[in-house]
């Protein structure tokens, strides 16, 4: 309701008559920015896809609905990842094992969260190079560089060191059948992620080249979008910044459905920022409402199809016991 309220003060503080105009804008475009949303979908699904261990195999059609079901559901509801992962795994689990599905989707997410920190820190050194920042914001986005860094040697000293998730010694409560199951399940999903690169190692660089695509298309989505909302393409370099601000925006606020207010209110931001005012950026971000509100209805339609809905995803118990804590 916050969200939804910050959202209606922001177009109204820009002015409406603004915002729709710049919508109308897109118009038959909004397709071509249907089709890139799309395309996010299928290169996440096919890396989901090339971390399935064999023999175990999953159809490239069904871990696509599948990705387009979870983004639904997080988006529709303020439990993001929480119950969207399992979603995923939920609809097709007549097609693949759920602790099969679950360990690929721990993989596969280690993966893009790695490449979300990349194209994080990317983007805060282009704002960097590109914009003279107040200092404050400045040495905070420094900072913020300095984090992503700090992350990337966290992983590789995990990676080398490949510490236990779980100590030798089991906590009292997990002496109870279901804990120990748990504990047991997470040591396990642990110990394939460490171990992913020297078994798989063929398929590292296409689940890593997927990523970058992902991000790439996103870059290629606001440049359309501000193109078409600015009547002239902006620099590239801008459009890179404005996914990152994005991307950023969507790991802070996943709890808040579509990003309602906040998405409005940093994206304008970024592109007062970069000296293209606040009205774009707020008709940016209701444009991808637009897009967002679209996929997820196609998602929704194949959920209510299969007979799920959040409710009975979180009061799954199989999918509970599969999937780690």
């Amino acid at each position: 309701m916050a969200g939804l309220a910050l959202f209606v003060w922001l177009v109204w503080s820009v002015g409406p008559r603004e915002v729709v105009t710049g919508f109308r804008q897109i118009g038959w475009w909004l397709l071509a920015i249907l089709a890139l949303g799309g395309l996010r979908f299928a290169v996440r699904a096919w890396a989901w896809t090339l971390t399935i261990e064999p023999p175990h195999r999953l159809r490239y059609a069904d871990a696509f609905i599948a990705a387009v079901c979870g983004d639904a559901v997080g988006n529709l509801t303020p439990l993001g990842p929480v119950v969207g992962e399992p979603a995923k795994a939920a609809y097709v689990r007549d097609r693949l094992p759920l602790d099969i599905a679950f360990t690929a989707l721990a993989i596969e997410n280690v993966f893009y969260t790695l490449s979300v920190a990349a194209m994080i820190a990317a983007g805060t050194i282009a704002l960097l190079v590109t914009v003279n920042l107040p200092l404050g914001l400045r040495e905070f986005s420094e900072a913020a560089v300095a984090a992503i860094v700090g992350l990337f040697l966290a992983v590789a000293w995990l990676l080398w060191r490949r510490p236990a998730l779980l100590g030798a010694r089991t906590p009292e409560a997990s002496t109870r059948t279901k804990m120990r199951a748990r504990l047991e399940r997470l040591r396990a999903i642990g110990q394939d992620i460490y171990t992913f690169r020297s078994r798989r190692r063929g398929a590292v660089p296409p689940i890593a080249l997927a990523e970058l695509a992902f991000h790439v298309l996103g870059v290629a989505e606001k440049h359309l979008t501000l193109w078409l909302i600015l009547g002239t393409p902006p620099p590239l370099v801008y459009s890179f910044i404005v996914e990152t601000a994005d991307r950023m925006i969507t790991v802070a606020f996943k709890f808040v459905p579509f990003q309602f207010g906040v998405g409005e209110a940093g994206t304008g931001a970024v592109t007062a920022i970069l000296g293209l005012g606040t009205q774009p950026g707020i008709t940016l971000q209701v444009v991808r409402k637009a897009r967002m509100g679209i996929w997820s209805l196609v998602g929704m339609a194949f959920l209510v199809r299969r007979g799920l809905t959040a409710r009975r995803i979180l009061e799954d118990d199989a999918l509970h016991s599969s999937r780690p804590r």
